[in-house]
């Protein structure tokens, strides 16, 4: 980037985000987990052997941008499709012009397709044939997750990486580096205080982008003072994020929501709305409330009450759909459900002790006859006719599921609370263990 480039009218109107958008592995934020030194994916990029992968993950994580970066890093063509916005025609040009770079120049084209899991299965069809023979390489990126919003066919040939939202140190640092950068806001001489940064940093949600908007918008409307220095306070940060600061110090913060999830254990529905409310009113995002909820509803009521899982996370899409002050009322309603549901926390202790057995035991050697006999070899599809259809024989039959070195291991023991009843009932019927009967064997 040259001088002209900075006094260029178009570059001035470009958003921060944009402005500041790495050019390379070095400067990328975040997402150590898929772009660490020695990463599957920083290798791949650095041999240029990457294949068609999908980016998933929450806005302003940085899919978009390492897509980028890997663009202009391989040196390839770099072409940009929204799914919402190119139809068949659009991907049937960009896949010809592939073909042609590819042919010509030995040069690769890289399709970045937002918002991927928009496309219908017309859409994906035009494009299936290119990415089985190399001619693009496909990078779709979403935040919805791809193997139940997508056609099968093109997620079964990309490789997916998961995105995390980032971290309120690393949106910190690079609103910092925001400020002192020649393309970012060097220019306006910005002294921003370390509290209004860190309240920016806090309430944009892992979104860097949200981020880069809120500072920008307070530098913006920010007067300078008589030696042109542009003074952001906690005061600018908040009504440019449109969120007032935490009326509590981070301590009180983490107490105030420790309680609410121990009241919610603890079957208090008058604690828990408390809590939540003065978090609330405290300057707590309610989303945060909402997915504790959800944490807890299975955590602690569990089997007890199914439908404590569902109350929860209809009360987390209500909100989503209403935003405040009308969603806080399905948000209530499923606080004040999960506390005086039945409590059982039989199904986190399933959990925890299948995932030690996945991790200590690791034992792939299958029943023969679970195995998929589509493409299996003559003695596999035999094994497979001793399967016993639960279905012929009144819905259940029994029949060793689990691996020889787990044979009769028991991860799941229901408690005999609410719904857990009907559960010990039912297993007892089929000679199950159930409760303190199942006891664990090797």
């Amino acid at each position: 980037m040259d001088l002209f480039d900075l006094n260029n009218n178009e570059y001035d109107a470009k958003p921060l985000a944009d402005k500041m958008r790495p050019s390379n592995l070095d400067e990328f934020i975040g997402q150590s987990h898929i772009v660490a030194e020695g990463s599957l994916l920083r290798r791949a990029i650095r041999l240029d052997r990457l294949g068609s992968c999908i980016f998933w993950g929450p806005p302003g994580c940085g899919k978009t941008t390492l897509a980028h970066i890997i663009a202009s890093t391989t040196h390839g063509n770099f072409v940009k499709l929204n799914a919402v916005q190119s139809g068949v025609a659009d991907v049937k040009k960009a896949v010809e012009d592939a073909r042609n770079a590819l042919k010509l120049y030995g040069k690769k084209t890289y399709l970045l397709l937002d918002e991927c899991h928009r496309f219908n299965k017309t859409q994906s069809d035009s494009l299936l044939p290119a990415i089985e023979q190399g001619t693009i390489i496909f990078i779709g990126s979403t935040t919805e997750n791809p193997y139940a919003s997508m056609t099968p066919a093109i997620v079964s040939r990309c490789r997916v990486f998961e995105f995390r939202r980032l971290g309120e140190e690393e949106i910190a640092g690079a609103l910092k580096k925001a400020l002192v950068s020649r393309k970012g806001l060097a220019a306006y001489k910005v002294q921003a205080d370390e509290e209004a940064i860190g309240h920016i940093a806090r309430m944009s949600g892992g979104d860097l982008r949200t981020a880069y908007n809120a500072l920008e918008l307070a530098v913006l409307t920010t007067p300078p003072a008589s030696d042109g220095t542009i003074h952001v306070t906690l005061a600018d940060a908040e009504q440019s994020i449109q969120r007032k600061a935490l009326s509590y110090n981070e301590d009180t913060y983490y107490d105030m929501l420790s309680a609410f999830c121990k009241s919610l254990r603890g079957s208090d529905a008058d604690a828990a709305l408390y809590y939540a409310f003065r978090l609330i009113e405290g300057g707590c995002d309610p989303m945060l409330i909402l997915r504790r909820l959800v944490a807890h509803s299975s955590e602690d009521v569990g089997m007890a009450d199914p439908d404590a899982l569902v109350v929860a996370t209809s009360a987390m899409y209500a909100f989503e759909k209403m935003g405040a002050p009308e969603g806080l009322i399905p948000m209530s309603n499923a606080i004040i459900y999960v506390c005086e549901a039945e409590k059982s926390n039989s199904v986190i202790l399933a959990m925890e002790k299948a995932r030690r057995a996945a991790r200590e035991v690791r034992d792939d050697n299958i029943p023969p006859y679970l195995k998929d006999n589509t493409f299996g070899d003559k003695q596999t599809k035999a094994q497979s006719a001793n399967y016993k259809y639960p279905h012929d024989y009144g819905g259940w039959v029994e029949q060793q599921y689990l691996p020889d070195s787990l044979k009769g291991e028991v991860f799941y023991r229901p408690q005999g609370k609410g719904y857990e009843k009907t559960v010990e009932e039912i297993r007892r019927r089929k000679g199950k263990p159930s409760g303190a009967d199942a006891g664990d064997h090797k």
